[in-house]
């Protein structure tokens, strides 16, 4: 079945990353799970240095356009404006973060589903988030692109795909692309391989042909974040938060 995600960057109120991304997993996923079907892809802390901060990016994996709208249909019943039996999850969410921006996101077909992804152990030290900006109706050619060029490229410097996935309801403008790399030294191959002459040559050339605008910041995997731990966080991994630093 093919996949939906919500991909949500969040801002995290001063130094509550670490309790936020633990009640983010250990405390909304076994219940998301449950009541919605929904699996955590990952939760991640974005490098400030590369990016906003303190910032926290999540994801999560849905089945299909069906399964979005299931989920909004619980979220909504009645015409409530939120699930009652979040109310005590969500007060204490909102004293952790200020608000963010979410898109819906829609994966290509060599796109792997989250299980796929933990059951081959891709995993990185770090993450690079590439957010591709391309005049409207194009997306999809960008990412013709990224399975056809980028990937087999990038690939040969030891780096795997986590995903790559299309902005759904705009103007196909919008592409997130998603790299898992093993360790800073890689990492270090990875940027070196964009300066002229390097291995990224070919796909650095291809970009201005596609009309892309693009930048990229650094991500690390949250202590239960599914990537990182192999499976999907269970009731069992919570911790109170005032023992979280």
């Amino acid at each position: 079945m093919s996949k939906v995600y919500i991909h949500e960057l969040i801002d995290v109120i001063g130094h509550n990353r670490g309790r936020y991304v633990h009640h983010m997993t250990a405390n909304w996923c076994p219940e998301a799970r449950v009541e919605r079907n929904q699996l955590c892809l990952g939760v991640w802390a974005t490098l400030g240095s590369t990016g906003r901060w303190p910032e926290v990016v999540n994801m999560w994996e849905l089945d299909g356009w069906d399964g979005l709208a299931a989920n909004f249909a619980h979220e909504t019943a009645g015409g409530r404006d939120q699930d009652p039996t979040l109310a005590e999850w969500w007060a204490t969410a909102a004293s952790l973060r200020r608000g963010g921006v979410d898109r819906i996101v829609v994966p290509t077909p060599w796109t792997r589903p989250v299980e796929e992804l933990c059951a081959a152990g891709v995993r990185g030290e770090v993450y690079a988030h590439e957010l591709f900006t391309v005049a409207p109706g194009t997306s999809g050619d960008l990412l013709d692109a990224v399975g056809e060029v980028a990937r087999p490229l990038v690939a040969a410097l030891g780096v795997e795909v986590v995903g790559a996935y299309e902005v759904a309801m705009a103007d196909r403008s919008e592409a997130i692309v998603i790299w898992a790399l093993p360790d800073w030294a890689t990492w270090v191959a990875y940027e070196r391989s964009w300066e002229p002459g390097g291995a990224l040559q070919p796909w650095a050339d291809a970009l201005p042909g596609l009309g892309a605008r693009w930048r990229r910041f650094l991500m690390v995997d949250s202590p239960l974040s599914p990537l990182r731990i192999g499976r999907q966080p269970e009731v069992a991994d919570r911790r109170p938060l005032d023992e979280i630093g």
